[in-house]
């Protein structure tokens, strides 16, 4: 009788363990649903601030043209090109902002220190919000890679998680200039 409440026990105490496990693979799965929501919303705001000013006026044709292309093919892209897209776009802000004089221009302009402003913060939230996105996918692979994970599919149907790499480096003049 004695081993019998000992391996109910043991079994008990195996039960509560896998359970434990599964609820937080499932909150980490949650986490990272959440998390791809903001970084999409971030990428979402930067694309929409850019076009904004690339058909203000502000700026000087070629940039307003390549930023505006840039921005529509961020936001166009299927999620198969959707990174490529945006490290695109993050380059064309490089490109057009990279100068401190452009910047200058574009607050001289009527309402351009506001929405200079406004894209200063949306390029500074974006690696923010893929940094989060990251830790959280990385938090749960380690997780799936432990046997007990495995060997139980604690995971169930859940996709692997992917982290999000692409090129969002801000402009470091419009950072400086805009971002205060």
């Amino acid at each position: 009788m004695s081993t019998f409440i000992w391996i109910a026990v043991a079994l008990l105490l195996i039960g509560v363990y896998l359970s434990w496990t599964a609820g937080r693979l499932d909150r980490l799965h949650t986490r990272i649903d959440a998390a791809r929501a903001a970084l999409d919303a971030q990428l979402l705001r930067r694309a929409s601030v850019t076009l904004e000013l690339a058909t203000s006026g502000v700026l000087d044709p070629a940039a307003s043209i390549v930023l505006y292309q840039a921005a529509h093919a961020a936001r166009q892209a299927e999620e198969e090109q959707r990174e490529v897209a945006e490290s695109e776009l993050s380059q064309a802000l490089r490109a057009v902002f990279g100068e401190p004089a452009q910047v200058e221009a574009v607050l001289q302009a009527p309402g351009g220190e506001e929405t200079a402003g406004e894209l200063a913060a949306a390029v500074r939230r974006v690696p923010m919000a893929r940094r989060f996105h990251n830790d959280a996918v990385r938090a749960a692979r380690a997780l799936r890679r432990h046997r007990t994970v495995r060997w139980f599919r604690l995971a169930g149907h859940a996709p692997f998680p992917l982290a999000v790499e692409m090129d969002d480096e801000p402009p470091a003049a419009l950072v400086e200039r805009a971002g205060r």
